[in-house]
């Protein structure tokens, strides 16, 4: 069995048809058909099941495809890391973050890491499903909210942020310091869609007071969320450190009492992924970056 035959299965399984995959790859269909005509004849199984001009996996064929995948992987860490051996201070990072954090917080961490790292090409995605890129190695690794556990990720625990009540300076709500949570049941709100992560987290607080958010404006993101209510059309709730790294006198945060969301940031990448020495050089500067102040 070739990797190349491992690859050329692959791209079937992707395509679910010989002549795409073929054009894919950038072979002709017979090449293809007669490669896989000697995997299967290498396995002594179908991998395929041919009716008219439609395929389906075999129960073969899932299996192989699991641990072709395992296979495609372990050679990529091997390639990464000797690649790692010949140049320490280069290579490329994807990093998944969340668009809030991306668009207010980490501008400064991306300067000084390409300052001291100039041959680092460094990808940072805004991502609001970065556990599933994680996973499915679309990007290195992540800055996540509420990780769930499992035995593919491992999970560094950054800090836990505590989210307050956001409005503009001439909000009816400005003087306050504090607000009771079931007081948020009748303020006009502007927040995330539902599904977002930011929008959940609260919606799950509010939950169990018996009431949800009064809605009244959504938007995907970040910053213009920020310009809405800046402009005095709602408030929003949002982490509190985000709200302070913006350092924007046109704001006032107010403090939830009895029961404020929080979220829970961590690091995250594949356990089974090879991570570069300068990923991990990037993943010490997150770690420090997001410390809690004192």
């Amino acid at each position: 069995m070739e990797i190349r035959q491992l690859h050329y299965f692959m791209a079937v399984c992707e395509e679910m048809h010989f002549t795409k995959a073929a054009e894919k790859i950038g072979v002709s269909q017979p090449t293809l058909s007669q490669q896989i005509r000697a995997l299967e004849d290498e396995l002594h199984m179908p991998l395929f099941d041919r009716i008219g001009k439609k395929i389906s996996l075999t129960e073969a064929g899932e299996l192989l495809l699991r641990n072709a995948e395992a296979i495609m992987d372990t050679l990529q860490n091997v390639k990464d890391s000797i690649a790692d051996l010949r140049q320490v201070h280069g290579g490329k990072i994807r990093v998944g973050i969340m668009p809030s954090d991306l668009d207010y917080r980490i501008t400064q961490l991306v300067v000084d890491f390409h300052r001291d790292f100039p041959q680092v090409k460094l990808m940072v995605i805004a991502s609001i499903d970065i556990l599933r890129q994680v996973l499915e190695s679309e990007v290195d690794i992540g800055v996540g909210t509420n990780v769930p556990e499992t035995d593919r990720i491992v999970s560094i625990p950054l800090c836990t942020e505590e989210y307050v009540l956001t409005v503009s300076a001439n909000h009816p709500l400005a003087a306050r310091t504090t607000i009771d949570i079931h007081e948020l049941r009748d303020v006009p709100m502007i927040i995330y869609p539902e599904g977002f992560m930011g929008r959940e987290l609260v919606e799950e607080a509010v939950r169990r007071h018996g009431f949800r958010l009064h809605s009244i404006l959504e938007t995907s993101s970040a910053t213009s969320i920020i310009n809405l209510v800046r402009e005095g059309l709602g408030a929003t709730v949002q982490p509190y450190p985000l709200i302070r790294q913006m350092n924007d006198p046109t704001l006032r945060t107010i403090r939830i009492e009895g029961g404020a969301p929080c979220r829970s940031l961590s690091i995250i990448y594949r356990s089974d992924r090879y991570l570069s020495q300068a990923a991990k050089a990037f993943m010490e500067r997150i770690q420090n970056y997001f410390q809690p102040r004192r």
